[in-house]
């Protein structure tokens, strides 16, 4: 059995590759490469006060309380806001009541 590509698949596949040269790497790329896997980290900025909050929430002791509190602060606005609503549209029936014709 013949396991070598056909001519014209050699062909094409080394077509392509002059049509995508690969770059040239950096002066010293290997070496600082594994300068960073022996330090053990990659090169980035020390991670800022959102990522820290972020990490510390998404735990799931903290995920679970996090959640509560969004759902409990959304009713508790929820309901501040509706009776706010309610005194609001209790004194403009009360006004229409008490001058029909002056009510806004």
């Amino acid at each position: 059995m013949n396991n070598q590509p056909p001519e014209e698949d050699r062909k094409l596949v080394a077509l392509l590759r002059q049509a995508r040269p690969a770059p040239a790497l950096p002066p010293r790329f290997q070496a600082s490469v594994w300068r960073r896997i022996e330090a053990g980290r990659a090169p980035s900025s020390p991670p800022s006060f959102a990522d820290r909050l972020a990490f510390l929430l998404l735990k799931p002791r903290f995920a679970l309380a996090t959640a509560l509190f969004l759902v409990l602060a959304g009713a508790w606005l929820g309901t501040h806001q509706g009776s706010r609503l309610a005194v609001q549209d209790a004194q403009s029936r009360y006004l229409a009541s008490v001058m029909p014709g002056d009510a806004p």
